[in-house]
């Protein structure tokens, strides 16, 4: 049996949860903007305290990897790695995009025999989009990219079948990509409760990553915005 604590940063909602093999047992979460480092190890107390589980009982933390915010990346992946340093147990990292795609798979079935594909986006801002594609096995068909989004996006892709758009960054399609073959799942955001699977299959099979070298996916490059100077326009 493996107990393993799960942590989800990436976007604007911040959740964890415990797990057992594959089973969620506990989860908590908050869509407030920009609190992840005022609530992420309160969560984590609160549920070790209301299952009545220590932190030596954990054998592993996992944490979303990114892309996502930067902030939100740094604040989950520096709580993940503290936990696992000084408890001595394995770090587990899954890519934020697989987490959004796992948690909406039970919803739809392939129809037709025609190939289902799933496209999982983060909005990284203006007309910008972190995706990816996976199929109905959650198998990664196409890397994950920063891309701006067109018309005729996807379009190799929806001709064969039917694409799921989900995730706060597919708003950004809707009025772009017109096609019968899109399906959109917005207003979806990755979350703890959906790493359990993913988590449980690393663990057995030990992927496991360095304590102290590990840093988050962040895709892009972060660029600082200029701070504004009182009284001055």
């Amino acid at each position: 049996m493996s107990l393993i604590l799960c942590i989800e940063t990436a976007t604007p909602v911040c959740s964890v949860a415990l797990t057992k093999d594959e089973a969620v047992i506990g989860f908590k979460e908050t869509q407030i903007k920009n609190s992840h480092a005022e609530v992420v190890t309160v969560f984590i107390d609160d549920l070790l305290k209301k299952y009545d589980i220590g932190y030596a009982d954990l054998d592993a933390v996992a944490v979303s990897k990114g892309p996502g915010s930067y902030t939100g990346l740094r604040i989950g992946v520096s709580t993940a790695k503290g936990l696992c340093y000084a408890l001595d147990i394995p770090l587990i990292a899954i890519h934020t995009l697989q987490t959004l795609t796992s948690g909406v798979l039970k919803n739809y079935e392939t129809a037709n025999n025609k190939p289902l594909l799933f496209c999982p986006m983060i909005d990284a801002r203006r007309m910008e989009v972190y995706s990816a594609l996976f199929n109905s096995n959650l198998e990664q068909v196409r890397e994950i990219k920063a891309e701006i989004i067109e018309k005729g996006s996807f379009t190799e892709y929806l001709d064969n079948g039917p694409v799921v758009f989900l995730g706060d960054g597919s708003l950004k399609c809707k009025g772009l990509i017109d096609h019968s073959n899109a399906v959109y799942s917005d207003h979806l955001y990755p979350s703890a409760a959906h790493m359990g699977a993913l988590v449980f299959k690393a663990f057995q099979k030990r992927n496991f990553e360095d304590v102290a070298y590990f840093e988050p996916f962040y895709l892009k490059d972060f660029i600082p915005g200029i701070p504004k100077v009182k009284g001055l326009i």
